[in-house]
């Protein structure tokens, strides 16, 4: 399950920063690659500031691997991905930023944005990464 942040309450308990860590099972929709899958949850971990103008910063990391067949060569492959992840939120969002509402910062949209951002353009083996990077 994917926390949301209660800036009201954490504004009237004077708690202006804070730290979230939690897993949560990404979209396997987002996978544009053939033969690839999600192969462990998400790991979140993020930092959030609450700043005066009611903006809320969220940055952080993204971890999980992915797994399927090799876009080259179609051997078994995985990838373990870490994304580093930022977003602001706002009552009246400008361009680039989330909207939240009744106090509450949901942070699904940002995180499914952020899987996205983080996931290859394709899966390779071992074999054919090393064969790549020569």
């Amino acid at each position: 399950m994917v926390p949301r942040i209660d800036v009201r309450n954490l504004v009237a308990r004077k708690i202006f920063t804070g730290e979230l860590e939690f897993g949560f099972d990404a979209d396997s929709g987002l996978i544009d690659l053939p033969y690839a899958e999600f192969s462990s949850p998400v790991k979140a971990e993020l930092h959030y500031e609450i700043f005066a103008d009611d903006k809320v910063e969220v940055t952080g990391k993204l971890s999980f691997s992915l797994k399927g067949l090799c876009s080259r060569c179609l051997a078994e492959a995985e990838e373990e991905i870490v994304y580093g992840a930022e977003g602001v939120f706002s009552l009246s969002p400008k361009e680039e930023e989330y909207e939240y509402s009744n106090g509450f910062v949901d942070l699904r949209e940002f995180l499914r944005d952020s899987v996205l951002f983080a996931l290859p353009s394709r899966l390779l083996c071992r074999a054919c990464a090393e064969e790549e990077s020569e």
